[in-house]
């Protein structure tokens, strides 16, 4: 039984699917139906087919841990390594 706001065929057929695919890959049927629905959701939520959703960018909301930080322009960057000038 695919989750309670599905109207469409589309996502019916989109539930079975998926549920079916999650228990031939060895899932308990209860986890299957999670999956199925979770994911259905999820697809419903992003093409705006919820009550009261929005559209969102097809983006992450994480963000990345580091690696864009800007150095200052003023020296390098293997400073006080030992290395001397004569």
């Amino acid at each position: 039984m695919p989750p309670r706001g599905v109207k469409s065929a589309k996502r019916e057929r989109q539930y079975e699917h998926i549920k079916d695919s999650a228990k031939k890959s060895g899932r308990s049927t209860r986890r299957a139906k999670q999956i199925a629905a979770a994911t259905v959701n999820k697809q419903r939520r992003q093409a705006g087919e919820t009550k009261g959703s929005r559209k969102r960018s097809g983006g992450s909301r994480k963000r990345s841990s580091g690696g864009s930080r800007k150095r200052s322009s003023g020296g390098s960057r293997t400073r006080g390594r030992g290395s001397t000038k004569r």
